[in-house]
């Protein structure tokens, strides 16, 4: 019995090893990109009936990070955009909402207060120092760098990941 106790744990170790090694994130690195002048609107924040255009001017206002990754949907190279708290937090938006994204083609995904404190979302602008386009799934999306690995390896669900975001919906 002693012997199947031992084998069990080093079964989990191994798995929780092999988890960790999968679950690797990005690495993210301040960007020297300067800010987009470009105040086009290219999505819509609301709340309790206001609605307001946000460009990605409005959104760069923030500092810019980079990260090196392969979006499991095909796009791949140098990401740039901000972090989503910092974005709140330069738009005067209470950190304790819930945000609802919704893409061009209506996929929704919830963001919630703990969410946020649970890992950092970035709000890409930007592949390769370029905005993005549609058809890049832009104009912007919401990517987890710290879970870029796993969620290309399949190990950590994608569905907190969304692109071609048009609106961010503020819930109480």
């Amino acid at each position: 019995m002693l012997t199947s106790i031992r084998q069990l744990l080093t079964a989990v170790v191994f798995a929780a090893a092999s988890l960790a090694a999968t679950a690797q994130g990005a690495e993210v690195a301040s960007s020297n990109l300067a800010a987009s002048e470009d105040e086009s609107p290219i999505l819509m924040l609301h709340r309790a009936g206001e609605r307001w255009s946000i460009s990605r001017e409005d959104i760069e206002q923030s500092p810019l990070y980079e990260v090196s990754l392969q979006h499991f949907e095909g796009p791949q190279g140098r990401f740039a955009g901000v972090w989503l708290d910092d974005f709140l937090d330069a738009e005067s938006i209470d950190d304790a909402v819930t945000l609802r994204f919704v893409a061009h083609d209506d996929y929704t995904t919830f963001i919630t207060p703990d969410d946020r404190a649970a890992k950092r979302y970035m709000l890409a602008t930007r592949l390769d120092g370029d905005p993005l386009t549609r058809e890049e799934f832009g104009p912007t999306m919401l990517i987890i760098p710290e879970d870029a690995d796993a969620v290309e390896a399949g190990t950590v669900s994608m569905t907190s990941w969304i692109w071609a975001i048009k609106d961010i919906y503020l819930q109480q």
